[in-house]
């Protein structure tokens, strides 16, 4: 699966029009955000901590049409707490969208 950053500067900008500095500073806030879930994920250990996270993941990713990080917080969901695949597929993935 592909993480195509351009879709989240994409999503800003539809968001905000052409406004570079609050683009970034947006760009910023969904990293921080999204990668505050992956940490979650990471410490979590129980299923309703662990869901929790993955659920709030998926509807950041939502929120800014990023399907294939939606497609992988629902594959957290049905994962088992820790699960280092997923997280190392999530940490991926947010990566590739930081590069944008």
């Amino acid at each position: 699966m592909s993480y195509d950053p351009g879709a989240l500067n994409a999503a800003l900008a539809a968001a905000v029009g052409e406004d570079s500095a609050l683009i970034a500073d947006l760009h910023v806030a969904f990293m921080e955000s999204a990668l505050r879930q992956v940490d979650l994920l990471a410490r979590a250990r129980c299923d309703a901590n662990w869901e929790l996270a993955a659920w709030r993941l998926k509807g950041l990713a939502a929120s800014f049409g990023l399907t294939g990080l939606m497609a992988l917080a629902e594959e957290a969901v049905q994962a088992a707490p820790g699960d280092p695949r997923i997280l190392k597929q999530l940490r991926t993935a947010l990566a590739a969208l930081e590069q944008g």
